[in-house]
């Protein structure tokens, strides 16, 4: 199978692409400079030149393919609902050209779109309010005979490398030098390793299943309290409760993220498609995956 990746450089894009190859398929790559490309070729990929804020810059690659994998996205969160809804017009943009090809889309959600269940599971289907629900829009077009589904992520894929919301945690506590958790830090954030997430991408699009809903989901729900005790640990700094009204002045930008409470499960994910998370979990990251490192200056 040859298989069309965007975010092929990206920290869950790039990991996927490894795995597509270690299992004999054949990958083409999005890189929208030749930076990029040139990163892409030196790991053995095929590349195509285009943007995903361009998608008809995209379209000519789905020719060439017989699936997609669709990891691409921009995290600018000052933009981030302008940058939800472009992901849902690029998402359109590539249903729409595969239809009736019966090719495999398989795209990027996040756990915290759901909203029904305790823990959320596969079939809670997407709140609109929540912005990333615009993600999952595109499901609908499997009636037009495209094989499409989502690999929902957690708050945090983890990982050598990460750049998301963990290093921003451990940045914010060397800072202010306290690691903090609002009220009893009692929310709850599932997890998953990168490599683990993208097994599961791969078995997505090896084993399609139309208008379907996964979980890379390793761990159900860690309670933030103790990211924040391990994160404190590592730099040598207290551990502290911060008062809900108090939050966004201590956590700026972070509060929202630092007070999501989103269990989630994954047991339908494992049972339909036989993925076994075997990564470290996040605690256990934290201490030993370079995150704790002295930054570089």
């Amino acid at each position: 199978m040859k298989v069309f990746v965007t975010g092929a450089t990206g920290f869950v894009g790039s990991a996927v692409a490894v795995e597509l190859q270690y299992r004999g398929h054949d990958v083409l790559g999005l890189a929208r400079s030749e930076r990029s490309a040139n990163v892409l070729r030196e790991a053995g990929l095929e590349v195509h030149l285009g943007d995903i804020a361009d998608p008809e810059s995209l379209i000519p690659a789905l020719d060439q393919v017989d699936a997609a994998i669709h990891t691409a996205f921009d995290h600018d969160f000052s933009r981030y609902e302008e940058n939800c809804m472009a992901d849902r017009r690029l998402l359109d943009a590539l249903a729409t050209a595969l239809e009736g090809t019966n090719k495999p889309l398989i795209a990027t959600s996040a756990t915290v779109v759901a909203g029904g269940s305790d823990p959320t599971t596969e079939q809670d289907g997407a709140v609109e309010q929540i912005p990333r629900s615009a993600s999952e829009a595109f499901l609908g077009h499997f009636e037009g005979g495209v094989q499409t589904g989502v690999v929902r992520l957690p708050p945090t894929v983890h990982g050598s490398g990460d750049k998301a919301f963990i290093p921003a945690l451990i940045a914010l506590a060397r800072e202010r030098g306290v690691s903090a958790y609002i009220e009893t830090g009692g929310n709850r954030w599932p997890a998953v390793h990168r490599y683990d997430a993208a097994r599961l991408f791969c078995d997505a699009v090896e084993q399609h299943r139309a208008g379907t809903r996964y979980h890379a989901v390793a761990e159900d729900g860690i309670p933030f309290r103790d990211i924040a005790e391990a994160i404190g640990d590592g730099l040598g700094v207290a551990a502290e409760s911060v008062p809900a009204d108090q939050a966004e002045a201590h956590f700026g930008w972070l509060a929202m993220f630092a007070a999501i409470d989103n269990p989630t499960s994954s047991q339908w994910t494992r049972k339909t498609v036989g993925w076994v998370p075997r990564e470290a979990g996040l605690i256990s990251d934290i201490q030993t995956a370079g995150y704790l490192d002295p930054p570089i200056h």
